[in-house]
């Protein structure tokens, strides 16, 4: 499908080759005040000492049993003050999160109407600074916040003013080529990948997220015990590829379970699936059981399906991440 004629095809190759850009829908927090940076580096699982202005790192809001509130990219806008933003949707879960142990300090968090642009492809790049500025003011909002995800590599523009200032070859892409790119990416999603029963290690999210040099922080011991235990969970997130389910029903993937020969159980479920260009077929997000070792072929079936024989479904791959490098 690579080069493939029609908007598809369009959008994938700008997102890949050119400047691809997309209205991403994100949800932002301000937190601001003196307390500001220490309270943060208590409730974060990223070491956010090393940040200054203009710079961000995505970490791990956690709860206090060790599982995930949301995954958050924090970047510091001034010397006290962040601003975190998550898939759209879960703002107001991390803005309620925050404010759940930010007794006695002094600290505010409140919600801020913030448009993000994501550019993504070979041609996306950040613009240079001025060199006559303090290295302090050389960005405001919008910030550019440059982005590297298994070899998906752009930035993202975040605040007032994101679409202003774009390159003259920027192509919009609709959500079709950018659900793609997510998923032969590997890239987890907040309410498909990734929800309050996630633990960091199964989406493959702790080495880009955690510090383990900094200190305490909330909902550390599940992450440092695993951690000393050689990152040991029930599953894990991989890619999987549908090569005979025709383009227009990939939907039917979502939700659906994973079988293997000789058991009476599922050994996974799709949490996402698309139509991905780069693989030329449907791919799918999925948790597989960490005793299937991957690559491994597998049956799939609809939701709701109890057991592969005699119902619908058909054959797949599971693959490690990135599906398409």
């Amino acid at each position: 499908m690579t080069g493939a004629a029609g908007t598809l095809g369009l959008d994938y190759e700008a997102l890949r080759t050119g400047v691809g850009a997309y209205r991403l829908p994100r949800d932002v927090v301000a937190v601001h005040g003196p307390d500001a940076p220490v309270y943060l580096q208590g409730q974060l699982s990223q070491d956010l000492d090393p940040l200054r202005t203009g710079m961000s790192a995505p970490a791990l809001l956690l709860e206090p049993d060790g599982k995930l509130a949301a995954l958050v990219r924090v970047t510091r806008t001034a010397d006290d003050a962040y601003v975190l933003d998550t898939d759209a949707g879960f703002g107001e879960q991390v803005a309620a999160r925050l404010l759940r142990f930010r007794l006695r300090t002094k600290v505010d968090v409140e919600p801020l109407a913030w448009p993000c642009v994501a550019l993504r492809g070979a041609g996306a790049s950040a613009p240079a600074a001025s060199p006559s500025a303090p290295p302090d003011q050389r960005q405001g909002p919008p910030w550019t916040l440059p982005v590297d995800w298994n070899g998906t590599r752009g930035l993202d523009r975040l605040g007032p003013g994101a679409e202003d200032g774009l390159p003259e070859a920027v192509r919009w892409v609709g959500d079709a080529a950018w659900e793609g790119l997510r998923v032969e990416a590997g890239i987890p999603a907040m309410g498909r990948e990734l929800d309050e029963r996630t633990i960091a290690a199964e989406a493959g999210l702790v080495d880009r997220t955690v510090s383990f040099t900094k200190g305490c922080y909330t909902g550390q011991e599940l992450v440092a015990r695993l951690d000393a235990r050689g990152s040991r969970v029930a599953r894990r997130l991989v890619g999987v590829v549908a090569a005979s389910l025709p383009p227009e029903e990939a939907d039917v993937l979502l939700g659906a379970s994973l079988w293997t020969g000789g058991r009476d159980t599922p050994v996974g479920r799709c949490t996402s699936a698309a139509v991905c260009p780069g693989l030329g077929a449907v791919g799918a997000l999925a948790y597989l059981h960490r005793s299937v070792e991957v690559p491994a072929d597998l049956t799939w079936t609809p939701a709701g399906a109890e057991h592969p024989d005699g119902r619908a479904g058909g054959r797949c791959e599971a693959r490690p991440l990135p599906l398409v490098g």
